[in-house]
């Protein structure tokens, strides 16, 4: 029924427009456009000139033919590219999928093929696979696409083009759209990421410009991030498109310094060189710093804040991390959630606690965005909440505008991931009594052994306060008497020696006799560009040493 409030009161372009993170390029070259946008080597952009180079880029991908709904993929490292190619896309209501660079051709091709791409943007680094990805496309799956090639000047390896555009010369041929704007329809998709492939079956994760406006919103909210932050790129910006956060930067006009290769020294030749004072990265990635020699960190003076995020990040890391000084945040999400959509928000009180009791607090999945509706622990068979104990397991649950579209022609996948109003994640987790979220396990990754429920994430956690160990991973193994019973994977760190029976030993200090894994193999670990451990392959493993044991 009309009201009052209704009539003549109607929606126009002096007071509605749609929600897209595309608006935030515009308004920083509008008031920012001689600060520095993009540092590479020695190459840098002004908010002005990024904005045009994305409007060019914008306006010859409309001249090849591309329009609202169209593909546009890109296989390109942390670059200016990589980052014009997430302004411009968007800003034609096309939708940009982000290859991931260390995948095989076969699997290129096939996600290519699935989202019917139209053009290809890919660095020459990647010619091989990508020569091999193009010809798999092309004959197996009846598909062609355009080819862009980049030549970045700071890529001095092998690699040769494999079209016949390159990436400079179409900027420079092309003059730029007029305004980089966003589209009539918030909802319109802006982005398809393929899941990382942790389970074996990746998926299409559909996302809308709504949520991306809103992610990266909440992503300066959550950090407290100021105006001109200064911000390395160590986390993929394949990975859910960076985490929004090549749209948030634009937004607070700072300063995004691409790294093409991401190890301690760069990371940290880069962080003293620049200023950096913000980055996001996986656990690896932040155990890498810590393992690094001492004088690999002298001069940087600034104060550094880390986000983390990926698999339940380990207490050690946390610890090892406070200790040197850098502020991490920790927050949680998925593909499927734009990134991070949950976070271990620091309470003031946090600071009077025992670096101990922090690093536990700290550790949480912590509470929903402020823009993200709801967040939970449910019972995924009753859909009822779960009491905040910190004890009653159950499944983590979304809802709310950072929430995917769904899966890209997988409606089966897409109803039940929506079941009951709400998006499962496949996490298991209690909810302690300030409501805060801390993770058991994947529901696949629980170990029931005698019918005792294991945490394999439990059981690494031990491991990891080894200082010998950099990485682990436990996953179940068939047992004749118990059912299962864990089998650990482990790394050590460089220079570093232990016996399995020393890790026995050490773990029985910290868990009950039933969790110690009695199995400890010392072979490399499987993992993806994102530093996500693969436990399906790990578990293939299992199997395949087991049969003949």
């Amino acid at each position: 029924m009309n009201t009052i409030f209704d009539q003549h009161l109607d929606k126009n372009p002096a007071n509605y427009v749609a929600l897209s993170p595309v608006g935030f390029v515009e308004r920083s070259a509008e008031v920012f456009g001689d600060l520095t946008a993009v540092v590479h080597g020695a190459r840098r952009y002004t908010w002005s000139q990024t904005r045009d180079r994305s409007a060019r880029l914008a306006a010859a991908l409309r001249a090849l033919g591309v329009q609202r709904g169209g593909t546009v993929s890109v296989m390109l490292p942390n670059t200016p590219e990589m980052i014009e190619a997430h302004y411009a896309v968007p800003a034609i209501n096309a939708v940009l999928n982000t290859l991931n660079t260390r995948l095989d051709a076969h699997l290129l091709a096939w996600q290519m093929n699935h989202c019917e791409a139209q053009v290809l943007i890919t660095d020459r680094e990647y010619a091989p696979v990508m020569r091999e990805a193009l010809a798999l496309l092309r004959n197996e799956h009846g598909r062609e696409v355009i080819v862009i090639d980049v030549c970045d000047s700071e890529y001095t390896g092998a690699g040769q083009t494999l079209g016949s555009l390159e990436y400079e010369a179409l900027l420079a041929a092309n003059e730029p759209l007029a305004r980089l704007d966003g589209p009539a329809d918030e909802w319109d998709a802006i982005a398809v990421s393929y899941t990382s492939g942790t389970t074996g079956d990746p998926k299409g994760v559909v996302t809308h410009h709504r949520g991306a406006y809103l992610n990266a919103v909440c992503n300066a909210a959550t950090w407290t991030m100021p105006h001109f932050p200064t911000y390395l790129w160590t986390l993929p910006l394949f990975h859910c498109n960076g985490w929004c956060f090549a749209w948030t930067v634009a937004m607070l006009g700072g300063t995004q310094v691409c790294l093409r290769k991401v190890d301690a020294q760069s990371i940290l030749e880069a962080m003293r060189t620049h200023g950096v004072d913000h980055y996001c990265a996986a656990p690896i990635v932040h155990n890498l710093l810590i393992a690094a020699p001492p004088e690999q960190r002298e001069g940087i003076r600034q104060k550094v804040r880390g986000m983390v995020a990926g698999a339940a990040p380990p207490a050690s890391m946390i610890e090892g991390m406070a200790k040197l000084g850098f502020d991490i945040t920790h927050v949680y999400g998925l593909t499927e959630v734009y990134g991070p959509a949950a976070v271990a928000v620091k309470r003031p009180t946090w600071g009077e606690q025992s670096l101990s009791e922090q690093t536990r607090l700290n550790g949480r999945q912590g509470v929903r965005y402020p823009l993200q509706e709801g967040m939970t622990v449910m019972d995924a068979q009753t859909m009822a909440e779960t009491p905040a104990d910190g004890a009653t397991m159950g499944e983590i649950m979304f809802r709310g505008n950072i929430v995917m579209k769904g899966y890209l022609k997988n409606p089966t996948a897409t109803a039940a991931a929506f079941d009951g109003g709400w998006f499962h994640t496949g996490d298991l987790a209690v909810m302690e009594p300030d409501r805060y979220v801390k993770i058991k396990d994947r529901s696949k990754d629980v170990i029931i052994s005698g019918g005792e429920n294991i945490s394999s994430l439990e059981v690494e956690d031990a491991l990891y306060r080894h200082p010998a160990v950099v990485s682990c991973a436990v996953v179940a193994k068939p047992d004749d008497k118990w059912g299962e019973t864990p089998v650990a994977y482990v790394e050590l760190r460089a220079g570093a020696e232990v016996t399995a029976a020393e890790l026995v030993a050490h773990c029985k200090e910290l868990l009950a006799g039933y969790k110690v894994p009695r199995d400890i193999r010392f072979e490399p670990i499987p993992k993806t560009s994102t530093g996500k451990i693969q436990k399906f392959e790990l578990r293939s493993r299992v199997k395949s040493t087991t049969a003949f044991e």
